[in-house]
């Protein structure tokens, strides 16, 4: 009996600090997840606020989620109705809050694909890092289904989507990336945001898109505002000097989230110059 009460004082030695570190990582890793994670269920638009004809569906993962999707068919008589642009969007509200990126990017000519992640909008789920790779994953072979060729697939990373697009074009083959006011990675932006805290030892989501950017083959552009106050510039010149030519720098206007408001015409120039680099990189490829 004295054996067996000498034992469960040790083992409380170790379990009570054990879980009150167990507690504590939960804790953490909820707030890092409520940081990045900021999702809405109320739509804020529909397809016909775009002012362009929409296709209005579903996607599957293959985990059996359903992801809420449109799609914007170009013109058939658009020389560039081959070039589709899969539209990954930021961390906040979800895929109805942009009609006017939608409408910007559609100018050039191209189709576009916009979806939200698990737990966005209509979308089933809780989002995660490696459930948002899978998203963006589903969105590409869905285009592909539809008979888009891999170099004519073009990805747009809004913010947080900057590091789902990059996964999508380092695990699958693609025409181009377009990182539009998007950090190096998640850690990075975090130490700058609560430099009190060791963020970048206990991380768990990373969406660490400068680490792939030297891997990348496609043609790169980055989009950012000298005025951003919520991913400095820095991020953006860190991922262009990371980045493979082709690429380009472009500067937009305005606050984080102003693009469109402070100057729309930089925003298409960017759009448009993704698509030219996508174009002379097929031309080249072409026998």
């Amino acid at each position: 009996m004295r054996s067996f009460l000498t034992r469960v004082k040790k083992a409380r030695h170790w379990l009570v600090p054990g879980v009150g570190l167990l507690v504590i990582a939960v804790m953490l890793y909820r707030f890092e997840h409520s940081q990045v994670y900021h999702p809405t269920r109320d739509a804020e638009s529909t397809p016909d606020d775009v002012g362009r004809p929409a296709e209005d569906f579903w996607l599957t993962t293959p985990d059996g989620l359903r992801l809420h999707a449109w799609f914007f068919p170009a013109a058939k008589s658009s020389p560039r109705a081959r070039f589709v642009m899969l539209f990954c969007h930021g961390n906040g509200g979800n895929l109805t809050s942009r009609p006017g990126y939608y409408r910007a990017i559609l100018e050039t000519g191209v189709s576009l694909l916009a979806f939200d992640y698990r737990g966005y909008g209509h979308s089933e789920g809780e989002p995660s890092e490696a459930g948002t790779y899978t998203d963006a994953a589903t969105a590409y072979a869905w285009l592909r289904a539809r008979g888009f060729a891999p170099e004519h697939i073009l990805v747009w990373g809004e913010s947080l989507g900057g590091g789902i697009a990059s996964h999508v074009a380092a695990t699958h083959s693609v025409g181009g990336l377009v990182l539009q006011s998007s950090f190096t990675s998640i850690p990075d932006i975090g130490a700058e945001v609560f430099p009190w805290l060791p963020v970048k030892m206990i991380s768990r989501i990373k969406y660490d898109t400068h680490s792939r950017l030297p891997h990348l083959k496609c043609p790169v552009v980055v989009l950012h505002s000298r005025a951003d106050t919520t991913i400095g510039f820095h991020h953006a010149e860190r991922n262009f000097a990371a980045a493979r030519e082709p690429k380009a720098l472009l500067e937009i206007h305005g606050d984080h989230n102003d693009a469109l408001l402070a100057n729309r015409a930089a925003y298409v120039a960017g759009a448009e110059k993704l698509v030219q680099l996508a174009e002379a990189a097929a031309a080249k490829a072409s026998p």
